[in-house]
């Protein structure tokens, strides 16, 4: 957590924020390469441990490199916020070793066994395999349901006392689903539900759940806030400074999904451009669906920024901009998918999403290919489905490779 509200941009923030002087006066934070912490006494040692003084003891539990990043994102994602108390919002900040990391340590410090997850189709394909796969082994169940009729959902919750806990994905994984963020945060608040939003796809420059009073928000720092590729990694974010700093901390080291030195320190400086390349991903996003919108092989574009999508007024009441990430149907399916994904020239075919390039990959084949297709096509995931994160290359370089995959 940061107390530091003197500066005034988001984009001075993505530089400055989180940063704190350093002993040798290295301009930026370095990697802190040690496993522990030693002290000058033991009773220093018993102070630290105890929580009464500040101090590092062992690298699953903190470092300073670690803590800079932490900081720098808890800061974006409370930019121009306030608390109930009218004061700057405070959150805290948790990097993980990955995003599932960091869905993890939110999942099992707020469900117990015999409580319920009431969530919506189309989530990360990771997300999905783990309310599938490992979650009934828990003794914790999901509920799947649409999540755009508010008076269904209002009735299942009122329906199932054990429902615990809300987890909302917008914009969605890959389909580009919007959800309201303001009518579903007040729905699970009036029913005592802890309500949580995988930030990923938007990114705190393009929307800040926060202000709609949710609990937790989680985002793959992989991705966009990282931006080149270069380190995977996860974060947890919480409003609720004494859950975060309780339940929250001890289930996060005991899992051990902590991150490391080196990659937090990658983290850090790909935030320094952070609100740079969005302004610029967007910009390109939004031509790139105007392209393909045009484009004959394909028949549908799922982009928050047309006013032909069903969400885009709904996106544009919550979202700064429609964003970078788009996904588009090809006329002709599977093998149309396969047969585009071959032919790209520039575009990187790659599962991952929010770096410099264009990174383009089809969900049926990979990302998706654990989840049962009759399931996978009930959330719209059909087998002709491309995603693309559009990157910040000059445009036309953009098109000419789209429209040589397309016609090839």
């Amino acid at each position: 957590m940061t107390t530091d509200n003197k500066l005034q941009g988001f984009e001075t923030l993505c530089i400055h924020g989180g940063h704190k002087a350093e002993n040798n006066r290295a301009h930026l934070t370095p990697i802190y390469a040690s496993s522990t912490y030693t002290f000058d006494s033991a009773e220093q040692a018993i102070a630290i441990f105890k929580g009464e003084e500040k101090g590092y003891v062992y690298g699953r539990f903190g470092n300073p490199t670690i803590n800079e990043a932490e900081d720098k994102i808890a800061l974006m994602e409370a930019y121009g916020l306030q608390g109930q108390d009218g004061n700057p919002l405070q959150l805290k900040a948790i990097l993980h070793a990955s995003g599932m990391a960091a869905v993890t340590t939110m999942l099992l410090s707020n469900v117990k066994s015999g409580e319920k997850i009431i969530t919506h189709p189309s989530l990360y394909g990771g997300t999905q395999e783990m309310t599938d796969k490992i979650l009934p082994g828990l003794g914790i169940s999901t509920i799947i349901t649409d999540f755009h009729d508010l008076d269904k959902v209002e009735s299942m919750i009122k329906a199932d006392k054990n429902i615990s806990l809300m987890y909302l994905e917008t914009p969605a994984n890959p389909t580009l689903q919007c959800i309201d963020l303001q009518g579903l945060s007040a729905l699970g608040k009036r029913y005592g539900l802890t309500v949580c939003v995988d930030n990923t796809f938007a990114t705190p420059y393009l929307q800040q759940p926060f202000k709609y009073d949710v609990d937790f928000v989680m985002h793959s720092t992989t991705k966009f806030l990282n931006g080149h590729g270069t380190a995977v990694g996860g974060v947890l974010i919480g409003k609720d400074l004494e859950k975060m700093n309780g339940i929250v901390t001890k289930t996060h080291r005991l899992l051990g999904g902590n991150s490391n030195a080196f990659e937090a320190y990658l983290l850090t400086n790909g935030m320094r451009t952070f609100s740079l390349r969005m302004e610029r991903h967007c910009g390109n996003a939004a031509k790139v669906a105007d392209f393909l919108d045009k484009h004959t092989a394909v028949s549908q574009v799922n982009y928050l920024g047309l006013s032909s999508h069903p969400h885009h007024k709904l996106a544009l009441k919550q979202m700064k901009h429609a964003g970078a990430m788009l996904s588009f149907e090809l006329k002709g399916g599977f093998d149309a998918g396969i047969k585009f994904i071959n032919a790209l020239q520039l575009c990187t075919s790659a599962v991952s999403l929010g770096t410099c390039d264009t990174l383009i990959s089809h969900p049926a084949s990979t990302t998706h290919v654990g989840v049962p297709r009759d399931k996978r096509l009930e959330y719209g995931i059909t087998d002709g489905l491309i995603r693309m994160s559009v990157g910040i290359e000059t445009i036309d370089d953009i098109f000419n490779d789209l429209g040589h995959a397309l016609t090839h």
